[in-house]
């Protein structure tokens, strides 16, 4: 069942289509290691059968480095790892040995980081990408959890009851795991370095953006596996490309590559070097845009999701309103008669 799922998710990206981590020159956060049997990331990367009887996937034997926090308790981080470039935070999914597949953990430790990064005013934007050891961005839920589910017979999520909750408590529209992205002030963007299937295509697109590199594959992946669409993707999907092309990947869970994707409009650009490429973009084009800018009319496009047009017209008087007797709004049109580009905090 598991070898399926894996299956599924598509070859491995070619090395000189990833951007290592080593290249970048930014403050590094913290460094993991593997999660299984104290191997390092470029070692093992066979079956683990260590899982335990609640279905959930196993995780890091050796605890990594802690990671200094925003307002709440410092966290060991052994699915995952961040490091600031310039004023975008890099978010890893990294289970390199199991193609960074999604486990309870690594989802709490993502809305963990994701709330360190809405606390840090050096914090503009977030990238969200692949260890690229592990050759994809997130093949989807463990194997191994899969398996334990089916032994079971029930779902467990595998997450605390006191996990993260960035996003949250902005609308109770938002108040749902990945819904959560809609509530947060600062753009996520995805750069898709490989594979994403079921809950890793999910995680893409919740982002705001969605870079990927040419030719690997996204699939749904839960038809396959005799389950309903997951995490609200039935709701999300066709909003961002239309019915009929929703129906399409959601019925039939069939393979597409990233080339097809951009056709659809489920992909924004197609980058070789994805990574690297994603960072130039959102320093280009989001480096010249108020902070309060992006935080307005992320909410505004969020929201308005689920209100009427009337609705939206009197909230963006509201928020002109509000904006026009801000410092960045005097900047924004200094610059403008100048000719310039805004400096903006």
């Amino acid at each position: 069942m598991g070898d399926l799922y894996l299956d599924v998710a598509g070859a491995q990206v070619p090395k000189r289509d990833v951007v290592s981590d080593k290249q970048f020159l930014g403050r590094r956060l913290h460094q993991d290691r593997c999660e299984h049997r104290g191997s390092s990331r470029s070692g093992h990367r066979g079956r683990c059968r260590c899982r335990d009887r609640t279905g959930r996937a196993p995780e890091a034997r050796n605890p990594p480095a802690t990671v200094h926090s925003h307002g709440a308790d410092p966290v060991e981080l052994k699915s995952t790892r961040a490091e600031l470039v310039g004023s975008t935070f890099v978010v890893f999914l990294s289970r390199p040995e199991r193609r960074n597949a999604w486990t309870g953990r690594m989802h709490t430790e993502y809305r963990w980081l994701l709330e360190q990064a809405e606390a840090d005013p050096a914090v503009k934007a977030v990238v969200v990408t692949g260890d690229p050891e592990g050759g994809a961005f997130c093949v989807g839920a463990d194997a191994e959890a899969l398996d334990g589910h089916a032994e079971l017979g029930g779902y467990d999520a595998g997450i605390p009851d006191d996990v993260p909750r960035p996003g949250f408590g902005v609308d109770p529209a938002f108040d749902a795991d990945f819904a959560y992205h809609f509530g947060l002030a600062k753009p996520v963007v995805a750069a898709v370095n490989g594979a994403a299937a079921g809950v890793g295509l999910v995680l893409a697109c919740f982002c705001d953006l969605r870079f990927a590199v040419p030719g690997a594959k996204l699939t749904t992946a839960h038809g396959k596996l005799a389950l309903p669409a997951e995490y609200g993707l039935s709701w999300h999907l066709p909003r961002l490309i239309g019915l009929g092309r929703a129906n399409d990947l959601l019925l039939t869970s069939r393979v597409v590559t990233t080339d097809e994707a951009l056709g659809m409009g489920l992909v924004n650009g197609l980058f070789d070097d994805v990574l690297g490429s994603t960072l130039t973009w959102v320093a280009e084009f989001l480096g010249p845009v108020a902070r309060s800018s992006l935080a307005a009319t992320r909410r505004q496009v969020y929201l308005d999701l689920h209100r009427d047009v009337a609705t939206s017209v009197d909230d963006s008087l509201a928020r002109f309103e509000a904006h026009m007797g801000s410092e960045e709004y005097r900047e924004g049109v200094a610059a403008l008669g100048e000719k310039r580009r805004p400096e903006f905090p």
